[in-house]
């Protein structure tokens, strides 16, 4: 199965067919309201009808995909841009010229800006803030109160990365306002992206204020770091100075819209990301007392007595595995859309130019065609030899191609530096209230996740 361009049609050539329908869709509202109801089992069903299904999301026809083959062909063709319903409902609050949503030539050069602090060699320059934020957080859960692991993990993960990749004390009292912010956009982007309703969204009900205020606080909260950064005068090594150093093709500095859009762009989608991460394997560790017992081994044989460290970080292969087969069962990112520049053949049928097409990492990742025992937990499927079949591109949490997460090798330090911390000094208990099912939004996360911390 391959991505083409689709030649025309000679004398004697059958047209392409059209994908099949997906049943079940309503008037008006098509499969916007299965999407809705129940998002993850929707689209894991989708394989069931073929590799290449279509949808009605409102009034859109949508072409879903479900074999990964497929969606890695997708990724990598450019005959498909970052666009669809996704990305235009991120654009109110990414913006259309930051790296998360740009298309072509400013695209690729805002890649080749920001991609210097994220170079394998750059990434141990962080290492005292990751150990830090880290401890910070075992230091906190100390005092043995119930936790609100969507404050925690949000909080570690916004302060991470403003501290290191634009440096300054100003994220200090900023932190707590990006977190709640965040919260109320990402779950408001997620009912407009399956539910495009237009006006409907305009209308001043509690729930369309709450998000415009938080959307607005974001930009305020971007506006105000980059002044403060100017105001400052000072020019350390990060991102933030990369950018405001930054020239466009014409060797002019790239504007202030562009700026602002870029630090969108790293502060938010990372930081909503990896927190959502964070929160999933604080429930895999609560889950799964055995792999807490098995970080801990991992981290006595390297580490010893002494704290982990982030050098210790690449040894620590297990506490590693735990942190991917937890991103394969509960991908941050669940969801994602292309859009067709030009009619294409794609698993056999026809793609219309201009059409939207969707895929889901969670459910390529779920298939039980590419894992044995797919939704059981084991890191150990990711050792050398584990998974000899796996096709490609079934495993793809960091995305595929030049769309390909710029932080992956940041990430996963990250990760796995704060798992190895927090399963070495605590094993977690769910308190009451708590409530592990998955809150889909934009991304994955368990809905309320509350937790005693319990030493030793």
């Amino acid at each position: 199965m391959t991505v083409e361009s689709v030649k025309p049609a000679t004398p004697g050539t059958p047209e392409l067919p059209e994908p099949p329908w997906a049943g079940g869709g309503l008037p008006l509202l098509g499969h916007g309201w299965k999407l809705a109801r129940d998002p993850l089992a929707f689209m894991a069903r989708l394989r069931d009808h073929g590799d290449v299904v279509r949808l009605k999301l409102g009034p859109k026809t949508v072409y879903a995909v479900t074999a990964p083959d497929l969606t890695g062909a997708l990724a990598l063709s450019p005959d498909y841009i970052i666009s669809g319903p996704l990305w235009e409902t991120l654009e109110s609050l990414l913006g259309k010229q930051g790296v998360a949503t740009a298309n072509g030539p400013l695209h690729r050069r805002q890649r080749r800006t920001i991609q210097p602090a994220f170079r394998l060699d750059a990434i141990p320059e962080y290492a005292p803030i990751m150990e830090e934020e880290a401890y910070a957080l075992i230091e906190r859960w100390t005092k043995g109160e119930v936790l609100d692991v969507t404050a925690e993990a949000f909080r570690v993960s916004v302060r991470i990365s403003a501290r290191c990749l634009m440096r300054g004390s100003y994220m200090d009292a900023r932190s707590e306002r990006i977190t709640s912010a965040l919260a109320t956009v990402f779950a408001g982007m997620y009912q407009r992206m399956v539910l495009p309703l237009g006006p409907l969204y305009r209308v001043p009900v509690p729930a369309n204020r709450a998000f415009n205020r938080a959307l607005a606080d974001l930009h305020r909260l971007v506006d105000e770091i980059v002044a403060d950064r100017r105001a400052s005068g000072q020019k350390p090594n990060d991102l933030l100075t990369a950018l405001l150093e930054a020239k466009d093709e014409n060797g002019e500095p790239i504007g202030e819209q562009e700026i602002h859009d870029q630090v969108i762009a790293i502060l938010t989608p990372g930081s909503e990301t990896a927190g959502s991460v964070v929160m999933s394997l604080l429930h895999v560790l609560t889950e799964h007392p055995d792999q807490v017992d098995k970080i801990r081994e991992e981290v006595k044989n390297v580490v010893g007595d002494r704290p982990v460290a982030f050098a210790d970080v690449r040894k620590l292969q297990h506490t590693a595995n735990v942190v991917v087969e937890t991103m394969r069962l509960y991908p941050a990112v669940w969801i994602l859309t292309r859009r067709a520049v030009t009619e294409t053949e794609l698993g056999g049928y026809r793609i219309p130019a201009g059409a939207d097409i969707v895929y889901s990492p969670y459910a390529v990742q779920r298939d039980p065609r590419s894992y044995e025992r797919h939704t059981e937990f084991d890191p150990d499927r990711w050792l050398p030899g584990g998974s000899p079949d796996l096709p490609k591109y079934a495993m793809t949490p960091f995305g595929v191609g030049n769309r390909k997460c710029p932080s992956d090798h940041f990430s996963m330090a990250e990760l796995t530096l704060i798992t190895a911390v927090v399963a070495n000094a605590f094993r977690f208990e769910p308190a009451p209230g708590s409530d592990n099912r998955t809150h889909i939004g934009i991304t994955l996360r368990p809905r309320r996740l509350l937790l005693r911390a319990v030493p030793g």
